[in-house]
């Protein structure tokens, strides 16, 4: 339950302020990117396309909280 407040509460915050948004999703995408080595570039986009709002929606509070500590 703690999880899911967290991840809502990180998404509010993303869809609030552009600036976090932006930063949020480069974040999260670059993160799947180091993951999917064995995709090339296209493959990648394509899959990032599709998958992005899951993505977005798990990675939620893991992103908000490096964006915090990008601060520091």
């Amino acid at each position: 339950m703690e999880r899911d407040n967290l991840m809502h509460g990180a998404r509010t915050a993303m869809n609030h302020n552009m600036e976090i948004r932006e930063w949020t999703e480069l974040y999260l995408k670059n993160k799947t990117r180091e993951e999917k080595t064995e995709m090339s570039d296209e493959e990648f986009e394509k899959f990032w396309k599709y998958h992005k709002p899951e993505i977005m929606h798990a990675g939620a509070a893991e992103a908000m909280q490096a964006y915090k500590q990008r601060e520091k």
